[in-house]
């Protein structure tokens, strides 16, 4: 069975409860992951961890290497990927401490390289729907086991940091219908939609963003201590979804990227061929 990818973000630098079997230095046309990939196991099922900011945090969200990261789990055999992630809550009823499952994503990223392709080779891959429908349902069904407040099907965006949203910002984003927000799901989900590996994120509610104003601003001090107390829940959800994946991919993901190339193959620069080879099977 294939390995099931996890990649931790802020406060998550490891999988509690799993049997490291090895730690590995991956190289990567695009350079180098944020960390090794920790590969173990869990019950018996294999597991590939990636901490997104390297362990002890040393990356910034825009500094974060996603094409190497991706890339570096794919190269493990993953092709399944549960990403966790500290978000700050736009809506009154999406509490700190509450978990939510997103299906939509919108984007304020400025300064970040968001897809495999170009340099000669031109692709469009569909992001209609930016997380696995399958994986999601099987998420959905571990959040809810671990007995903590979930919501589901809502709109994150992403915003580029790494300071934290103005107030102004913070409303504009309440008034496009976005629920939840964060620095880390982009260009990370397009590119495992580019490698056709499923991905569905985790979001963790952290604070109250700076919309409401009888909260206290928020800070990472705020929003570490809370990561903390959900760390037993994260556990909970890990150890209750390695039991449910690994089933075979009915869902689009694995041939996402099988007809996006629209540059003819003799116009390909021998180099970017190369480079993609990984990613174009």
């Amino acid at each position: 069975m294939k390995p099931l990818g996890f990649i931790g973000g802020s406060g998550l630098y490891d999988i509690p409860g799993m049997e490291v079997v090895d730690e590995k230095d991956i190289s990567t046309p695009w350079g180098t992951p944020s960390d090794k990939v920790v590969l173990g196991r869990i019950n018996g099922v294999d597991l590939a961890f990636l901490a997104r900011h390297g362990r002890g945090h040393r990356l910034t969200p825009t500094e974060v290497n996603s094409h190497a990261n991706i890339y570096a789990l794919k190269s493990c055999g993953v092709e399944e990927i549960i990403a966790f992630s500290a978000v700050g809550s736009l809506r009154e009823e999406i509490a700190p401490l509450d978990f939510v499952i997103p299906n939509q994503i919108i984007d304020r990223t400025r300064l970040r390289d968001n897809s495999y392709f170009g340099e000669g080779i031109v692709a469009h891959v569909s992001f209609a729907d930016p997380f696995c429908p399958r994986l999601s349902a099987i998420v959905k069904k571990s959040v809810e086991a671990s007995g903590v407040a979930f919501h589901e099907d809502k709109t994150l965006v992403v915003m580029e940091g790494p300071a934290f949203s103005t107030k102004a910002e913070s409303h504009i984003y309440r008034s496009w219908g976005a629920d939840i927000i964060n620095m880390s799901a982009l260009p990370e989900a397009k590119l495992a939609r580019e490698a056709e590996l499923c991905y569905q994120m985790v979001c963790m509610s952290t604070d109250y963003d700076c919309w409401r104003e009888s909260e206290e601003v928020v800070s990472v001090e705020m929003v570490i201590a809370n990561l903390m107390q959900n760390a037993e829940t994260a556990k909970k959800v890990v150890l209750d979804v390695v039991s449910k994946c690994g089933a075979e991919r009915n869902c689009g993901c694995s041939t996402a990227a099988r007809n996006s190339v629209i540059t003819s193959k003799d116009h390909w620069p021998q180099e970017t061929e190369e480079k993609l080879k990984f990613i174009l099977g």
